[in-house]
């Protein structure tokens, strides 16, 4: 069975009132009659928060702006007319309106958009990863993670290829920040980075964050808020294959404390992308050669507090 994945963008939108925007799936695929945040899928080289906003204009005819990243969750799910398993990464962002009118009806993949309050959410058959975002059980599994992927195949990577990453600005009680050094032959090799890495098949961001940091850095941290989604496309990227292709990568960043730190070491099998790893003083690390998101990230909350 073959492996699909895609990334998603959706919106949380709240009124006065305290209701939520929704949109009700069309008649004609295997979600129909469901209920989602609007959104969608975030194309080749696009961020995802300009991913949500053209999404939103074009299901809801609202105008949005956003606010912030709230959550990732991840769904598995078996296609039901071909021979595929999807994993579908949806990042949830809350937006608030700025313009635009909204319609009641539209087309393509919505077939109705509605404000909706969170009792009557709770009555609706909203999608798992709604329930998820507005705090309400999910009715059923179905679109949820409990899939058997262990006998499904990764198609060859194509020219054009998209990554989901999720990565951790993760501290220590002292106040020190966790940096791992990128290996020879990986694009940034020698630059000071966060823990972290793409996430597997099947595997959940918050998951493969967790994996990632014990690989990479022999710790066991708590995974806190999402702090930041950013992206990276890059038309010719050579990666230790030596083959040019046109990489886009989708990164969201959480904020993780390890409570009982140990020295910083790489574990990951020999060949990984990962040569070193070490605490540093927030301070100290911004005279590092660091990449682009670790300075932001140090800077932004680590530094300017």
């Amino acid at each position: 069975m073959l492996q699909r994945r895609r990334i998603g963008a959706y919106g949380l939108l709240r009124d006065e009132h305290g209701r939520v925007l929704l949109v009700r799936a069309a008649h004609d695929g295997h979600t129909s009659g469901r209920w989602f945040l609007p959104g969608g899928g975030v194309e080749h080289g696009e961020h995802p928060a300009d991913a949500v906003v053209r999404e939103m204009r074009e299901e809801t005819g609202l105008r949005v702006e956003v606010t912030r990243p709230r959550e990732v969750v991840t769904d598995v799910e078996r296609l039901p007319d071909v021979p595929a398993v999807r994993h579908l990464d949806r990042i949830i962002f809350e937006v608030r309106a700025v313009g635009g009118e909204l319609r009641s009806e539209t087309g393509g993949t919505a077939d109705r958009v509605e404000w909706v309050t969170p009792a009557r959410a709770a009555r609706l058959p909203i999608m798992p990863f709604v329930a998820s975002s507005l705090g309400l059980p999910a009715a059923d599994e179905k679109g949820g993670t409990r899939v058997d992927t262990s006998e499904t195949v990764a198609p060859a990577i194509g020219r054009a290829h998209q990554r989901f990453a999720a990565y951790g600005l993760v501290t220590d009680p002292a106040g020190r920040v966790l940096l791992t050094r990128i290996a020879s032959g990986f694009p940034g090799a020698g630059r000071w980075h966060l823990p972290g890495g793409g996430t597997d098949f099947g595997e959940s961001a918050l998951a493969g964050l967790k994996r990632e940091l014990q690989e990479e850095t022999a710790q066991v941290g708590q995974v806190g808020e999402l702090l930041a989604v950013s992206h990276r496309h890059h038309h010719d990227a050579v990666g230790p294959e030596g083959v040019p292709i046109d990489w886009h990568g989708v990164r969201v960043v959480y904020r993780v404390t390890v409570a009982a730190p140990t020295p910083a070491r790489v574990v990951e099998s020999h060949g990984g992308s990962t040569a070193a790893a070490a605490w540093f003083e927030p301070r100290a690390a911004l005279r590092l050669t660091l990449t682009e998101i670790a300075q932001e990230m140090i800077t932004e909350h680590l530094v300017r507090r």
